[in-house]
C-alpha cells in the first residue's frame, strides 16, 4: 500500500511538471488550496444549479407554448428534455426545439379526443461532463378540452337592487377562456359585474340598465363558440315583502397557497338584502382590506390564499325582516418547501455520509432521491433514513457527482440538490467535521504530519459470529507494540464486491470491533488499517468471515391498519405473515406516543386489537412483531393514526381581567394546559353576569385569540367572568368566576396630569437611566410623558415615550458632566407639572458599570461579554383585593416582544409589614405574571429577572401595588364591658382592632340587648364613628343583664360580629351622684343626648325616654320655656364676648401680621410655647375643608384620624411637635372625660385642632336640609388672617401649615350651609351627590366607596350619623371667628328655620362652648 501511495505521488509530480499546472480539465472540479504534505491540490465545489425551471402552463389547441429554462455553471451545460421520464429526441422534430438559453418551444399543440401528444409531464435535463447532471421540476402542460357548454344562460327575473346571476358552466379548462356579451356587445365587467371562476356571472345591485339578453362565448383559439341567449328582466320593487333566499350557496372549496378564492353567495328577497361574511364566528372586516372584498352584491373574493385562510365562512344575509346564513369550509394545500436543503458533501472512500433533506407541505410530500439525474434505487448501501435523509455507505470514487432530493405532492414538487466530492485519502478534508458524516467515520478528518507510519496490525481474527454482526480482535503492530496512542479502521465489504465500508474504534488503543448490520449467511472480507498521529500505516491481511444462517423466524404481517375509534382508543388489525416459517404462537404490539422515546407493547393472540387509555387528539406509531418457536420475527413498518378530538379537558389558565373604563372590561388569558386540549382549539367562550344578578348570563363566543374586549356594560357594576376553550365536539370546562367592577366615570381629561409620584435616576459613563412612577392622582388621563435633559439645563433635548413606560435609558451623553433632568406627563390637554432631578455622569475611568449585570448569588461570576439587561416597565396593575398582575416589557426582545428562545422570568413580591418578610418567586414565560394569594389592602413591592441559559440578569426596579379592601373578616377583639365609676347607669365598652381588618377601620357599630336570643333587628344599635375603641353608653336600667356585640366596618362593608359579651348593671344609684344627672333627658356634665332615629317608636306605655322614665306633657312645655329663655341669653352673651375680644389692641397685633405673611408665604414656623394663646373656638361653618386622613406612614391604625365629638369633652388639643412635622400626629380620642380637659389644655397650648366630620347620609325622613353654598371657594380663599381674627401667631402658622398639606393634596372642598350656626356638629349635612371615590386610587384615601347598605333599625342611640349608607368622616379645618356683623347676620338668617325642639339637642354643646368662653376671657 505504501508502494501505491508513491506511485500516485511520483504521477502526481511528474504531472505538474508535464502540464505546469495542477489543474484538471475545465470540465472537472475547480482546484483547490495545495496539500501542504502531498503537494495535491483540494478540489472545491463547483456551483451548478437552474436559473429559470418550467412551470405549469394552460395551453389551447393550435396555440405556441414554452416551457422555460436555463441553467448556470462555469462550463456552459448542455440542456436535454424529458416527457413523462422519457428523454425527447428534439433533433427530427419538426414541432419541437429547443431554444438557445434551453427552453423548450412547441410549435402549434396537438390536442384531440385520442390523441394527445404534447400534454403531459416535462423536465428540463442539464449535463456537464465529467461533473455530473442535475433535473430540474416537473411541469405540467395541460391543453383545454373541445369547447363544450354544461349548463347555459336561461330566462331570469330580478326585483331592483338584488343580484341575479346567469349560468354558463363549462369544463374548468376552459373557464379562463370564456366571455359575456350584453345585447351581442362585449360586456364590462367589474365589482358590480362579475364572472365566477365556473364561468358564471353575477350582476349585483341590478338596474334598469342590466336588463336585456345575455349570452357568453368560449375563445379558445379559431372561431368563438356562443351559447344560447337569454333575457334578464328587472322588477320593480313588489308591495309585499318578499321573503329571504339563497339564489346560490358557496360551496366548499380546497385551494392551493397564492390562488384566488370566490365563494359565491347570491340572495333574492325585498327589502332587499344586505349580505356580510363571517369566519370562525368572527366578523370579517371587507373594507379597506387589502385580500378580502365583495363581489356583486355578496360574494366573497380572497387574493394571495394563504394557510391562515383556512376555515369556516358563513354568508349571512338580513334585511329589516329575517335573516338566513349558508356556511362553506376553506381547505388551503401547500406545494412542497424545503426546511433544510442538502448540502456539499467532502468525504473519503469508505466512509458513510448521510445527505440531509427536510420538506414541509400539504399534503404531505414524499420524497426521491436522483444522482447525476437518474433516480437513486435504495439497497444495501444506499438507504433512506428519518424519512426523507440519503445514506451512502462504504463510498467508492464512482460515488461522486451531484445528488438531488425531489419532494412531491399533489399540488406540486420542488427539487434541490448538493455535490459529493471524493478525496484521496493522503489529502485532508479543508473544512470541520460537517454534520452529515457519521461518527463511524469522521476520524479520517484529522490532517497528517510527516513521520514513521504503523505497520499492520496482527492476528486478525472473528472471535464471535452471529447471524448479523461479527466481533473482530487483532493485536498490535510489531513498530509499536504499546499502541496506546494507535486507533483502528476496520474496513470490510462482501465478498466480490469493490464497495467498501469502514468502522473506527470508540478510544485509542482499543484491539476489538463489532460489526453490526450485517447479512446472515454472508461471506465477508475484513482488514485492518492502524493509524497514528502521522497517518494510515500498512493494511493487514484479508480476512474471510461468514455471518451464520438465520433461523427461520416469521416475516412481517402485512396490511398493518390503525383506525382511532375514539378519543381515547386505536384499534389495529393486521394479517399472518406470508412467511410464518411454522406456527404463529402469538404477536407482540408495539406503540408509542410520537416524539416520546419509551415504546409500550402488549402481547395479542389473534389478528386484532383495541388499546384504551390513550391521550386524546394525539399522534400514536404502532407495529406489530409475529413470534414462532424460534423467537420475534420480523417487525411491520410503523403505522401512525391519531386519536379522535374530544371536548377540552381543563380551563383556560390565568384568566385576567382589566377594567377598560365605565363601560367596557379586557379579558386576557392562556390556553389550556398542554396536554388537555383534547383537539384544535376553535375558539373560548366567554360568560358573564352581573354579581346582583346571577340569573342573568350573556355569552360572548371569541376566536382563538387569547383576548377579548366586553363592552356595552353598566357603569360602577361589577360583573363575573369565565371562560371555556372549545373544540369541534363542543365546549370544555369553564375557569372560575372572576370578577371586576367598572368604573363610575370615565378618566378625566378636561385638565392637565399632576405631577409624576417619583424620580429616579442612575448616571453612567454615557448614560443615565431614568425611571419614573405615574401621578398618584389616576383619574387624569395620562397619554405619555416628556423626558427634558442638558447640562445645566433640562430644555436641551425633550424625548416623549408612551404612557405605559417607567424606564428610560439617555444615551450619548459626555462623561464627567452634570445634567439636569425634568420629567412631566402630558395628555391631549398640555403637559403637568415637571418634576427635576441632577446627575453628574461617570468619568472615562469608572468601570463600575458592569455591577447591573451581577448576579445574586454567593460569588460573584465574571461579567458576560453580552450580559442580560433586566425587564424594564414593570407595572402592577391591581385587578382584586387578592390579585394583582404584573407585566413588564423585555428590551433585549425584538420590537414586536415575541418571545421565540427560552428564557423565562422570575417574578418575586413582597410586602413590607412585617419587616422581616421574606420574599415569594415566580417563574413565567411570557411578559405578565398573575400574582394570586396576597392580604386585601396591604402594599406590595414586585420586581422581574429574566434568565436565558446560564445567563441571568439582575432584578429590575420594583413596582409597587396595595390590594384592593375587603370587608373584614374577623370580629373586634377582646370585648370588656365596665360601668363608669360614679354612674352606675353609664357603662364603657371597650375593644381591640379586628385581627383581620382587610382595610381602613372606618366605624364599629355596638348592639345590646337584655334578651341574647333575640333576632339582631330588636337589638339597640350605637354607631361609633372613626377608629375609636373605646364607647360610652348612658341611660341604662339598674341590676339589669345587658348583651352587648360589636362589628366593624371599613369601605367595603361591615364584617362578622363578635361573640356576646354579658354584663349586669348596679343595683342602685351612688349616693354623690348629681341632681342634674337623674333627669332621664338631661343633656349635663358627662352625659351625652339620646340620638333617636326617624323610625324610633315610642313604647306602647306612653313613654318618650328610651328607658322607660315617664315624662308629661306639661313637664315637657315648661322645660321647653326654660330652654329657650337659657339659649337666648347664652347667644347675647357670646356677641358680648365675640365684641369684646375683637377690639383688644395689644402688641400682639404685630405678631398676628407677622403669621399672616407666614401663611400667604413661608409655611415654617418659629416661636416658643410661652407665646401661645387660647383659639378662637368660632367655626366658619361655609368652609369646611376636607382633608385626607392618613398623611404618616405610621402603620397603626388606630393613630389615623379623629372622628369630632358633640362637645368640648371629645376635643383633643394637637401638641407643639406638628408645628414641626404636621405629618406625625399624635391626637388620640379622649372620650367622655373631665369637661374641663380641653378648655384648659387649649387655654394653655393656643392650637386650633383639627377635627373631622363624619358624613354619613342621613334617611330621607330626617328633616335635615342640605343647601349647598352657591359661593364656593377653595381652601386657600378662606383668610384666616382676617383684622378680627385672635392675634395669635401660632394660630396662623398653624393654619399656614395646614394649607399646605391641601395644597400639595389638591383634595376638593366640601362647602355646607347648615340650617343654624350652632348645629353642624349635632346634625351634619349630607355630602353632594357624586362624591363616590374608586378605590384604586390611592391619592384620596377617604373618600372611598360606599359600604353595602344596611336597614336602619327602629332602635338608635345619639350619634353622628347613621345606619344607612355610610360615608367616612372627613377632616375639618376650623377657620377664624366671623366678626360681629356677620353673627349677627347668621342669626338673623337661621331664625326662621330654628325650631324649638331642636334646642334639646343643643344644650349640652352650648353649655360646653359657654365654659370655654369663660376659659378664654379668663385667661
Amino acid at each position: 500500500m505504501a508502494a501505491g501511495r508513491a506511485r500516485r505521488l511520483l504521477g502526481s509530480l511528474w504531472l505538474a511538471l508535464l502540464l505546469g499546472q495542477p489543474q484538471p480539465s475545465a470540465a472537472a472540479a475547480r482546484s483547490g488550496p495545495r496539500n501542504p504534505l502531498t503537494g495535491s491540490v483540494v478540489r472545491t465545489f463547483t456551483p451548478f444549479y437552474f436559473l429559470v425551471e418550467p412551470m405549469d402552463i394552460l395551453s389551447v389547441r393550435g396555440a405556441s407554448v414554452i416551457m422555460n429554462c436555463s441553467a448556470y455553471c462555469e462550463t456552459p451545460p448542455k440542456i436535454e428534455w424529458k416527457k413523462d421520464g422519457t428523454l425527447l429526441n428534439l433533433v427530427s422534430d419538426d414541432r419541437r426545439q429547443l431554444l438557445p438559453d434551453g427552453s423548450l418551444l412547441i410549435n402549434s399543440v396537438v390536442h384531440s379526443k385520442h390523441n394527445k401528444p404534447d400534454e403531459g409531464y416535462y423536465q428540463c435535463v442539464a449535463t456537464v461532463e465529467s461533473l455530473g447532471t442535475i433535473v430540474s421540476r416537473t411541469a405540467k402542460l395541460t391543453v383545454a378540452g373541445l369547447p363544450r357548454f354544461t349548463s347555459q344562460p336561461e330566462l331570469s327575473s330580478v326585483y331592483k337592487g338584488n343580484s341575479a346571476i346567469l349560468n354558463c358552466e363549462v369544463n374548468v379548462d376552459l373557464a379562463p377562456f370564456v366571455r359575456w356579451e350584453q345585447e351581442r356587445q362585449p360586456l364590462v365587467l367589474d365589482e358590480r359585474v362579475f364572472k365566477l371562476p365556473s364561468g358564471a356571472l353575477l350582476v349585483g345591485n341590478a338596474t334598469e340598465a342590466d336588463g336585456g339578453f345575455y349570452r357568453c362565448a368560449i375563445e379558445s383559439g379559431g372561431t368563438p363558440k356562443y351559447s344560447e341567449e337569454a333575457e334578464l328582466k328587472i322588477l320593480p320593487d313588489p308591495e309585499e315583502p318578499q321573503s329571504l333566499v339563497f339564489v346560490r350557496q358557496p360551496s366548499s372549496l380546497t385551494k392551493v397557497t397564492g390562488q384566488n378564492v370566490v365563494f359565491p353567495c347570491v340572495a333574492g328577497g325585498f327589502p332587499t338584502p344586505y349580505v356580510r361574511w363571517t369566519k370562525n364566528g368572527e366578523e370579517l372586516i371587507t373594507e379597506d382590506s387589502e385580500r378580502f372584498a365583495l363581489r356583486a352584491g355578496g360574494s366573497l373574493l380572497i387574493t394571495d390564499v394563504t394557510e391562515e385562510d383556512v376555515g369556516t365562512y358563513t354568508c349571512i344575509a338580513e334585511n329589516e325582516n329575517e335573516t338566513i346564513e349558508a356556511q362553506t369550509e376553506l381547505a388551503v394545500q401547500v406545494p412542497p418547501e424545503f426546511l433544510k436543503r442538502p448540502a456539499n458533501i467532502y468525504a473519503h472512500e469508505s466512509m458513510d455520509i448521510v445527505f440531509e433533506c427536510e420538506v414541509t407541505g400539504k399534503p404531505t410530500p414524499t420524497v426521491k432521491w436522483v444522482k447525476n439525474g437518474d433516480v437513486v434505487i435504495p439497497s444495501d448501501y444506499f438507504k433512506i433514513v428519518k424519512e426523507h435523509n440519503l445514506q451512502v455507505l462504504g463510498l467508492v470514487k464512482s460515488d461522486e457527482g451531484f445528488y438531488q432530493c425531489i419532494a412531491e405532492n399533489d399540488v406540486g414538487n420542488a427539487q434541490a440538490g448538493a455535490q459529493l466530492i471524493i478525496l484521496d485519502l493522503d489529502v485532508a478534508i479543508p473544512t470541520l467535521p460537517p454534520t452529515s458524516l457519521t461518527s463511524a467515520t469522521n476520524d479520517h478528518l484529522a490532517p497528517a504530519t510527516t513521520g514513521p507510519l504503523p505497520t499492520a496490525p496482527r492476528d486478525v481474527v472473528a472471535t464471535l459470529v452471529s447471524t448479523r454482526f461479527i466481533r473482530l480482535t487483532w493485536r498490535t503492530p510489531v513498530s509499536d507494540p504499546q499502541g496506546d496512542n494507535l486507533t483502528y479502521s476496520i474496513f470490510y465489504t462482501k465478498e466480490g464486491i469493490n464497495r467498501e465500508r469502514v468502522e473506527n474504534t470508540s478510544r485509542p488503543g482499543e484491539t476489538q470491533v463489532m460489526i453490526q448490520n450485517l447479512m446472515p449467511e454472508t461471506v465477508y472480507v475484513f482488514r485492518v488499517v492502524a493509524q497514528n498521529k502521522h497517518g494510515h500505516g500498512e493494511s493487514s491481511a484479508p480476512l474471510k468471515v461468514a455471518t451464520q444462517p438465520e433461523v427461520q423466524l416469521p416475516g412481517p404481517a402485512p396490511n398493518i391498519r390503525a383506525y382511532a375509534g375514539s378519543p381515547t382508543s386505536v384499534t389495529v388489525t393486521w394479517e399472518t405473515p406470508l412467511s410464518g416459517n411454522g406456527e404463529i404462537q402469538n404477536y407482540k404490539l408495539y406503540y408509542m406516543e410520537k416524539g416520546q422515546d419509551s415504546e409500550q407493547d402488549v402481547d395479542v393472540a389473534g389478528l386484532s386489537y383495541t388499546i384504551t387509555g390513550l391521550k386524546k387528539y394525539t399522534e400514536y406509531s404502532f407495529r406489530v412483531v409475529a413470534y414462532n418457536k424460534h423467537g420475534p420475527g420480523v417487525s411491520t413498518q410503523d403505522v401512525v393514526v391519531r386519536t379522535l378530538s374530544d371536548v377540552p379537558s381543563a380551563a383556560p389558565q390565568n384568566l385576567t381581567l382589566e377594567v377598560r373604563n365605565s363601560k367596557s372590561i379586557m379579558l386576557h388569558w392562556q390556553p389550556p394546559p398542554a396536554g388537555t386540549h383534547s383537539g384544535q382549539i376553535t375558539g373560548y367562550k366567554i360568560r358573564y353576569r352581573k354579581v346582583s344578578r346571577k340569573s342573568d348570563v350573556s355569552e360572548s363566543v371569541g376566536g382563538t385569540q387569547l383576548f377579548q374586549l366586553i363592552e356595552g356594560l353598566e357603569r360602577g357594576t361589577e360583573y363575573n367572568f369565565r371562560i371555556a376553550a372549545m373544540t369541534v365536539n363542543g365546549t370544555g370546562p369553564a375557569t372560575d368566576w372572576v370578577s371586576a367592577e367598572t368604573f363610575e366615570s370615565d378618566l378625566d381629561e378636561s385638565r392637565v396630569p399632576e405631577v409624576p409620584s417619583s424620580l429616579h435616576v442612575r448616571p453612567l459613563v454615557t448614560s443615565i437611566v431614568v425611571s419614573w412612577t405615574p401621578p398618584e392622582n389616576q383619574n387624569i388621563v395620562v397619554r405619555g410623558y416628556a423626558i427634558g435633559y442638558g447640562i445645566g439645563s433640562p430644555h436641551a433635548q425633550t424625548i416623549k415615550v408612551d404612557y405605559k413606560q417607567r424606564y428610560y435609558t439617555i444615551e450619548n451623553l459626555d462623561p464627567s458632566s452634570h445634567y439636569v433632568i425634568t420629567l412631566k406627563a402630558f395628555n391631549n390637554v398640555g403637559e403637568g407639572i415637571p418634576l427635576y432631578e441632577s446627575a453628574v455622569t461617570r468619568p472615562h475611568s469608572d468601570t463600575s458599570e458592569v455591577d447591573l449585570f451581577v448576579i445574586n448569588a454567593p460569588y460573584t461570576p465574571v461579567p458576560d461579554p453580552s450580559p442580560m439587561m433586566p425587564p424594564v416597565g414593570v407595572q402592577a396593575s391591581i385587578l382584586s383585593h387578592d390579585t394583582i398582575r404584573i407585566t413588564w416589557a423585555d428590551n433585549s426582545l425584538p420590537k414586536n416582544q415575541k418571545i421565540t428562545d427560552a428564557r423565562y422570568y422570575t417574578v418575586r413580591w413582597k410586602t413590607n409589614i412585617p419587616a422581616n418578610t421574606k420574599y415569594k418567586t415566580a417563574n413565567a414565560t411570557t411578559l405578565s405574571y398573575l400574582v394570586t394569594g396576597l392580604k386585601p389592602n396591604t402594599l406590595y413591592e414586585f420586581s422581574v429577572m429574566v434568565t436565558k441559559g446560564r445567563r441571568s440578569s439582575t432584578w429590575s426596579m420594583t413596582a409597587h401595588g396595595t390590594t384592593f379592601e375587603l370587608v373584614p373578616t374577623s370580629p373586634p377583639k377582646d370585648v370588656t364591658v365596665v360601668s363608669k365609676e360614679g354612674k352606675p347607669r353609664t357603662i364603657i365598652v371597650n375593644w381591640q382592632p379586628p385581627s383581620e381588618a382587610n382595610g381602613k377601620i372606618t366605624g364599629y357599630i355596638i348592639y345590646y340587648s337584655t334578651d341574647v336570643n333575640a333576632e339582631i333587628h330588636d337589638w339597640v344599635i350605637e354607631p361609633v364613628v372613626g377608629n375609636r375603641l373605646t364607647h360610652q353608653i348612658q341611660e341604662l336600667t339598674l341590676d339589669t343583664p345587658y348583651y352587648f356585640k360589636i362589628q366593624a366596618r371599613n369601605s367595603k362593608g361591615m364584617g362578622p360580629m363578635s361573640e356576646a359579651v354579658q354584663f349586669r348593671t348596679p343595683k342602685a344609684e351612688s349616693s354623690d351622684k348629681m341632681p342634674n344627672d337623674q333627669a332621664s333627658g338631661s343633656a349635663g356634665k358627662g352625659s351625652r343626648p339620646v340620638d333617636v332615629g326617624p323610625d324610633y317608636k315610642p313604647p306602647l306605655s306612653g313613654s318618650n325616654s328610651p328607658h322607660g322614665s315617664p315624662t308629661s306633657p306639661l313637664d315637657s312645655n315648661m322645660l321647653l320655656v326654660i330652654i329657650v329663655s337659657v339659649g337666648v341669653i347664652t347667644i347675647v352673651i357670646v356677641v358680648i364676648v365675640a365684641v369684646f375680644c375683637t377690639r383688644r389692641t395689644t402688641s400682639h397685633q404685630k405678631k398676628k401680621r407677622a403669621a399672616c405673611k407666614s401663611v400667604n408665604g413661608s409655611h415654617k414656623y418659629k416661636g416658643n410655647s410661652k407665646d401661645v394663646k387660647p383659639p378662637d373656638l368660632w367655626i366658619h361653618h361655609e368652609r369646611l375643608e376636607l382633608k385626607p386622613i392618613d398623611k404618616s406612614p405610621d402603620p397603626n391604625p388606630i393613630m389615623t384620624d379623629t372622628p369630632i365629638p358633640r362637645n368640648s369633652q371629645d376635643i383633643t388639643p394637637v401638641d407643639n411637635s406638628m408645628d414641626s412635622n404636621i405629618h406625625q400626629r399624635r391626637n388620640s380620642y379622649r372620650g367622655h372625660e373631665s369637661e374641663d380637659s380641653m378648655s384648659t389644655l387649649a387655654g394653655r397650648r393656643g392650637m386650633r385642632p383639627k377635627m373631622m366630620m363624619p358624613f354619613d347620609s342621613q334617611p330621607p325622613q330626617q328633616s335635615v336640609r342640605n343647601t349647598p353654598s352657591s359661593d364656593t371657594m377653595p381652601a386657600s380663599s378662606s383668610q384666616p388672617c382676617a383684622d378680627h381674627q385672635d392675634p395669635d401667631s401660632s394660630s396662623g402658622a398653624y393654619l399656614g401649615s395646614a394649607q399646605e398639606e391641601d395644597a400639595a393634596q389638591s383634595l376638593p372642598t366640601a362647602h355646607v350651609r347648615p340650617s343654624h350656626p350652632l348645629k353642624s356638629f349635632a346634625v351634619p349635612a349630607v355630602p353632594a351627590a357624586g362624591s363616590a371615590y374608586d378605590p384604586a386610587l390611592p391619592s384620596t384615601p377617604l373618600l372611598t366607596q360606599q359600604a353595602p347598605s344596611h336597614p336602619v333599625h327602629s332602635v338608635k342611640t345619639a350619634s353622628i350619623g347613621t345606619l344607612g349608607r355610610t360615608r367616612p368622616p372627613m377632616p375639618v379645618v376650623v377657620p377664624s371667628a366671623p366678626d360681629v356683623q356677620e353673627t349677627t347676620r347668621m342669626l338673623e338668617d337661621s331664625e326662621s328655620s330654628y325650631e324649638p325642639d331642636e334646642l334639646t339637642k343643643e344644650m349640652a354643646h352650648l353649655e360646653g362652648l359657654m365654659k370655654d368662653l369663660n376659659a378664654i376671657t379668663t385667661a
